[in-house]
């Protein structure tokens, strides 16, 4: 082998693979193998104040690393093929570091898209590893880590156990509970509307009345819509003016990211993390009619560019497929508005405009066909001409009374023959001006002003973006983790904020206003971007935070409240005589002890007191105690009567062992419940590690020849490898 490619992605791999010869060989990270340790926080300071992470590698991705170490010793060149992001960056970063290869020394291959052509044009274009974008996205964990570190115990202590906080987490959830305080704050406001119907069915409303321009509220009672009404009925009309104008509507601007998801949203009804998911798979390679390739470019991006060549590709396919009427005399370039986008990025796009959507019917899934359809329609439009309209307009004029008729016709329908165009013309009649007219019916109708609507999640990510809150790949992460952490409920599509939530967000905006402040958040990413410019020093960025970061912290643990639910109840406790309080814990509302610790004694909201031990005739193997039968949401299990000194367990739930031997000792596999449901593991264990949420079947993947697992998705049941996630449909 002369050439290693390490990608991040086994499907994209597989992919890149089908275009190199035998001289190259494409190999998977399968994302992050080196990141800060999940059980502590990872971050020392040195003697001379500077920030020191003390990356490790993740259990899982263990076997990984050691088969990328193997391959790198016998390769004669190692590309780096990470996506070209600043998350990309900072794990080809780390992969050389785990590999043990000083990462400025390892060419870096980028691309936007996975084509055989574009694979060709970077191994022939390498670069370094971007040490200041791997800089500015390791600033960005950093920081993730202090506030996540040090805010969150805070939170558990002082509101309760299980919150979390985040700088994108955090200032994201204070735009919902803002504006949910706007619904709660709002007052109504009663306002009429009068409609008017002329001869031949001329439908008008209201526009003047008395001198005086009518607008939405300017008819505030009924009164005054009835003294309109009451004097439109004995008024004589006449045809005041006629207006008729021309104007266009131009293409919307091609993808990309927010505006993928916000589109995805409101025209498929998908979840930002489902376009993603699909996006990821449309961009990685799917089957063609020119075999298996990439067919959108890269799907997180802020850039509205698009390359030279993919433009004229459009023309060319505009100018055959539709005629040279629906093609503009030059090509139309757009600019992002978004803050401190990556222009050297291009808008999401399709690879091949050849592969229509009629074409990719034969190949591509439901939703991946409808994601693709929608893609590769908003890109040919971008480039063809606008849409003309003509416009109309009446006033009807009176003694007193002026009403105004509109309508609007389709001229040529421009970009609207690729993207469709739904709406019916409304055509008025050809009527001569100072023509008299009969008012053939009128009517007034109240109103009451609405509260500004509550959030969804495509009308979230474009408020989120317009403020410059994170990047492109966070926003699905960050809507994911706010009903992880059930600090949002989804209703009817809208997002509802919950009362927790309420109480973390007062909480912050009291004793930490900057991790909520959506401007702090907004400049932090500027300075991120001058990190990744090289115009700042990522070190002195984290110190700036820090020091004053802590302080409040520290601050924090002194001067803020419980904000705990503790109600007295006006019982005592049987055990020790201290007065019951009702509490709220991550589970709900329970009884406990006001002498807590000293006394444990607990009960729930309905009286009932937590069942006594029973007896076992088993002795605790780790300090020879005996062993009691407890009770817990998933059965019985037994416990050592030490605890907690002594934390043994033993579940008394039958096990159910699996056929299928385990694929890295061929030990026995057993189904087991834990604290996330079922899970599969092996009968040897701790020694065999070998762990899967989804049961084992006797199946060989076809791609590396692990164990696979039978899966259910909502688009069917599937195969899964437990190694490389190669996935087979279930026949």
């Amino acid at each position: 082998m002369k050439n290693l490619i390490i990608v991040e992605s086994p499907a994209k791999g597989r992919t890149i693979n089908n275009f190199l010869g035998k001289d190259y060989k494409v190999v998977a990270s399968k994302g992050h193998i080196r990141d800060l340790p999940k059980s502590s926080f990872g971050i020392t300071i040195d003697e001379n104040g500077e920030f020191v992470p003390k990356y490790s590698i993740p259990r899982d991705a263990s076997a990984t690393v050691k088969e990328l170490k193997k391959l790198a010793k016998s390769a004669e060149t190692i590309y780096i093929a990470t996506d070209e992001d600043r998350e990309g960056e900072a794990i080809g970063y780390h992969i050389a570091m785990a590999i043990g290869k000083d990462p400025e020394m390892l060419p870096r291959i980028v691309f936007h898209e996975i084509t055989k052509s574009a694979i060709q044009h970077a191994l022939e274009n390498p670069r370094k590893l971007d040490m200041n974008n791997i800089n500015a996205q390791q600033t960005r964990r950093l920081l993730d880590r202090i506030v996540g570190y040090k805010l969150s115990p805070l939170l558990g202590s002082k509101i309760q156990k299980g919150l979390s906080a985040g700088r994108v987490q955090s200032s994201s959830l204070k735009i919902v509970i803002d504006r949910e305080r706007e619904i709660r704050a709002f007052k109504p406001v009663e306002f009429w509307t009068i409609d008017a119907l002329f001869q031949k069915n001329i439908d008008a409303s209201i526009y003047e009345f008395d001198g005086l321009k009518i607008d939405k509220l300017t008819i505030a009672n009924e009164a005054m819509a009835e003294k309109i009404v009451t004097s439109a009925k004995g008024e004589s009309f006449v045809v005041a003016s006629i207006d008729k104008s021309k104007r266009k509507t131009r293409p919307s601007a091609p993808f990309m990211t927010s505006t993928l998801q916000q589109s995805a949203s409101t025209q498929l009804g998908f979840s930002p993390k489902k376009t993603m998911m699909l996006a990821q798979k449309l961009y990685e390679g799917v089957k063609t009619d020119q075999g298996t390739m990439g067919v959108i470019t890269y799907m997180r991006t802020d850039s509205l560019n698009l390359a030279s060549e993919a433009i004229f590709a459009a023309r060319d396919y505009i100018k055959a497929e539709y005629g040279e009427k629906y093609l503009p005399e030059k090509p139309k370039n757009y600019v992002t508005k978004a803050k401190s986008a990556q222009e050297a990025h291009e808008a999401i796009r399709p690879t091949m405009i050849e592969f229509s959507p009629k074409i990719a019917a034969d190949y591509l899934g439901g939703d991946e066909l409808k994601l693709y359809r929608l893609i590769y329609n908003r890109f040919l439009a971008c480039q063809m001409v606008d849409a003309q309209f003509e416009s109309q307009t009446i006033l009807f004029q009176g003694d007193k009374s002026t009403f105004k008729a509109s309508g609007r016709k389709l001229l040529f329908d421009g970009f609207y023959r690729v993207t469709g165009y739904n709406e019916k013309d409304k055509l008025l009649p050809d009527l001569e001006q100072g023509l008299a007219v009969s008012l053939d019916d009128i009517k007034s109708e109240q109103h009451f002003t609405e509260p500004p609507p509550r959030y969804n999640e495509a009308s979230l990510i474009k408020k989120l973006e317009s403020m410059g809150i994170g990047r492109p790949s966070t926003y699905a992460p960050t809507i994911t983790i706010l009903q992880t952490r059930k600090y949002i409920e989804m209703q009817k599509k809208r997002i509802h904020p919950t009362e927790i939530a309420f109480t973390v967000i007062e909480l912050l905006e009291e004793h930490f206003a900057e991790i909520v402040d959506s401007s702090f958040t907004s400049n932090m990413e500027e300075t991120l971007d001058k990190v990744g410019d090289g115009k700042a020093n990522w070190q002195k960025v984290l110190s700036d935070f820090y020091e004053p970061f802590m302080q409040k912290i520290e601050k924090g643990k002194q001067d803020i409240k419980s904000l705990k639910v503790a109600i007295p109840t006006g019982e005592m406790c049987p055990k020790c005589e201290s007065e019951l309080l009702l509490r709220k814990g991550r589970y709900g509302e329970f009884i406990a002890c006001s002498n807590f610790p000293k006394c444990k004694y607990t009960k729930n909201v309905n009286g009932e007191e937590p069942e006594e031990p029973e007896e076992s005739d088993e002795v605790c193997e780790k300090c020879g105690s005996p062993m009691v039968i407890k009770q817990s949401k998933r059965g019985k299990f037994l416990a050592c009567s030490s605890y907690p000194k002594c934390k043994n367990a033993k579940s008394l739930t039958p096990v159910k062992e699996i056929t299928v031997p385990c694929p890295e000792c061929g030990g026995k596999l057993q189904e087991r419940e834990g604290r996330r449901g079922k899970f599969f593991g092996c009968i040897n264990y701790p020694k065999c590690k070998f762990i899967a949420n989804f049961e084992p079947v006797d199946k060989r993947c076809p791609e590396c020849d692990y164990l696979m697992g039978k899966k259910s998705l909502k688009s069917g049941d599937v195969y899964e490898c437990y190694k490389c996630k190669h996935k087979v449909s279930v026949e």
